[in-house]
């Protein structure tokens, strides 16, 4: 079976500019765990999930660091900590978003992206046609109601 065949077409999405604030209203008044992120010709540039909001109100942890003649040296975990900062601070959706996203084309067959998702531990994997434009999205859901 072709991940055409199951992806759900109507997909809602959000602009980069988009705050979180209306991010996060948009998740749970439609009840789903992540919206595709396009720009204005309706190319995919992010996901956005509800990890992504979580990461918001997490502190993040001190990189560790070795003192040496009262110098401090950051030998682990200072990318990370800066990062988690910048979320921390994070607006709209672009400075949230997931940037490297794992997308499924049309006529992929759905064993394998369904094979993928459980292997990266993926939740839903937007579907683009050969341009790069989102036509459609696959979730865990769809897999499993294909079962029925």
């Amino acid at each position: 079976m072709q991940v055409q065949e199951i992806m759900t077409k109507d997909v809602l999405t959000v602009r980069p500019q988009t705050t979180v604030r209306e991010v996060a209203e948009l998740l749970v008044s439609h009840k789903i765990s992540g919206l595709p992120v396009v720009d204005d010709a309706g190319k995919l540039v992010g996901i956005i999930s509800e990890g992504d909001l979580m990461s918001k109100e997490i502190l993040p942890e001190p990189p560790a660091e070795l003192c040496i003649l009262g110098a401090v040296i950051y030998y682990s975990g200072l990318k990370e900590y800066q990062e988690a900062f910048a979320r921390m601070a994070a607006n709209t959706a672009e400075q949230l978003m997931t940037k490297t996203v794992v997308t499924a084309k049309a006529y992929d067959d759905v064993s394998d992206v369904a094979r993928l998702m459980r292997d990266r531990h993926i939740k839903r994997v937007p579907v683009l046609d050969d341009e790069g434009h989102l036509i459609g999205i696959v979730s865990r859901q769809d897999i499993v109601k294909m079962l029925l």
